[in-house]
């Protein structure tokens, strides 16, 4: 049988399978013409025709590896193409600027949260900063959940307005 013939019988099953291995049509496409091509070239290996679709799945499944390891490097290599130009890549550490501006307003949040009124003060850092449960914090403070609903609302407007009138004087 001509390759002609066990490509056409045999291609698109190949390719469904490459697009789920490649992930998208066009990946699976050029793997696919890719992989036709290596098979033409060692057709003369193929001992039995019966098993061409296979052979060429096998072929198709390498050549989408090395595809995926091409595109997982190719970050790697730009970097090192940038380098090569005298490019050095931005770290993504913050910018020293940003570390003081988020020291600055964690100082200003702990000075406001230990500012409030010992009443609220302990429904909020049960509630928002240890994070548990309402129904919890008031068997705790033994008190209601509707009490602690109340305290956590004025002590959340508190903590708004002293982070807001901290912030300015900064």
């Amino acid at each position: 049988m001509e390759f002609d013939q066990l490509m056409a019988r045999h291609k698109d099953a190949v390719y469904r399978q490459m697009v789920r291995m490649c992930g998208n049509p066009d990946d699976a496409e050029d793997v696919l013409v890719e992989s036709l091509l290596s098979a033409y070239r060692a057709l003369p290996q193929l001992q039995n025709e019966a098993a061409f679709q296979g052979w060429l799945a096998i072929i198709a499944r390498r050549t989408c590896g090395r595809l995926k390891r091409h595109e997982a490097l190719a970050p790697v290599l730009h970097l090192a193409e940038l380098s090569e130009h005298g490019i050095e890549p931005v770290s993504g550490a913050p910018s020293p600027e940003t570390l003081a501006i988020e020291a600055e307003t964690k100082a200003c949040l702990l000075s406001v949260i230990h500012g409030l009124p010992p009443l609220y003060r302990e429904v909020y850092e049960l509630r928002d900063v240890q994070e548990i449960s309402a129904s919890e914090v008031a068997q705790r403070l033994g008190i209601t959940v509707a009490a602690v609903k109340s305290r956590l609302h004025r002590a959340r407007a508190l903590v708004r307005a002293g982070i807001d009138t901290g912030l300015r004087a900064n």
